[in-house]
């Protein structure tokens, strides 16, 4: 497994880096709630009449005066961002940074097969993610300990487990993309990230475009949902995960016979 542990070392800064400023600026959120608390009716009221805007991002089906509404929106709308954009760049310059950086002949001409580079990059890419979503948690758990009132620590925890899956599932249509190309890995990763949040807030505006949630990871991470249900939408979960998967077998597919450059 050694390369699977070069792998992680080599991104242990950019892990603690995103890890921190994604959970700081969630643990920030958290700590102003109490401040705001006491407006938070009427911010809620302002937020609920803002028509279109209230609907690209769920606001017209949570309470937004209640924590569990203001994570939700607040906190929500960072970890989907931030996480998905960090899990896209990890995940589509995985492959392509061998070329990339020239070091491909020297990775492939010791004894290991092509298969093996392919799993343990893979298995890489879902380390560095989760150990990002690690820091992130206890980021957000921390500040959420020391406020005063009910927090209901099953549906922050769902509200983490959607957007670890999301950010799988991006990770593995990005580590596809990886293997078809040799430069510009992190634009191409967060352009499809980026299209993908705007895929699910066009779906939130008209209901004709209803079945992008079918393919946006979004669509499983809505915080409305998650909230009022208590539970994760499996319906939009299982194609999320076979858009994973065929980001990863087409990423075999093509690894395996691709002439690299080195």
């Amino acid at each position: 497994m050694i390369i699977l542990k070069r792998e992680i070392l080599s991104q242990k800064i950019a892990i603690l880096i995103w890890g921190l400023a994604i959970g700081i600026m969630v643990g920030v959120c958290v700590l102003v709630y109490p401040q705001m608390e006491s407006q938070m009716d009427q911010i809620g009221d302002m937020m609920s009449s803002m028509g279109a805007f209230t609907k690209a991002f769920g606001m017209d089906q949570l309470n937004f005066g209640t924590l569990t509404g203001f994570y939700a929106i607040e906190c929500g709308n960072i970890l989907g961002i931030g996480g998905a954009f960090f899990a896209a760049i990890i995940a589509v310059t995985a492959l392509m940074k061998e070329e990339r950086d020239r070091t491909a002949e020297f990775l492939l001409t010791h004894p290991v097969s092509r298969l093996r580079v392919i799993t343990e990059k893979l298995i890489s890419v879902f380390a560095i993610i989760v150990i990002m979503n690690l820091i992130v948690l206890v980021c957000a758990v921390i500040p959420l300990l020391t406020i005063k009132g009910e927090v209901k620590w099953g549906t922050v925890l769902l509200f983490h487990l959607a957007f670890l899956l999301l950010q799988f599932e991006i990770a593995g249509i990005c580590f596809g993309v990886s293997a078809f190309i040799g430069k510009f890995g992190a634009g191409i990763g967060i352009g499809l990230a980026a299209m993908l949040y705007f895929m699910n807030v066009i779906s939130n505006l008209s209901a004709d475009a209803k079945f992008l949630k079918y393919i946006t990871p979004y669509g499983y991470t809505d915080g409305a949902t998650i909230a009022n249900s208590h539970r994760l939408e499996g319906k939009y979960i299982l194609p999320g995960l076979c858009f994973m998967v065929i980001g990863i077998v087409l990423a075999y597919i093509k690894y395996t016979r691709k002439d690299i450059r080195s």
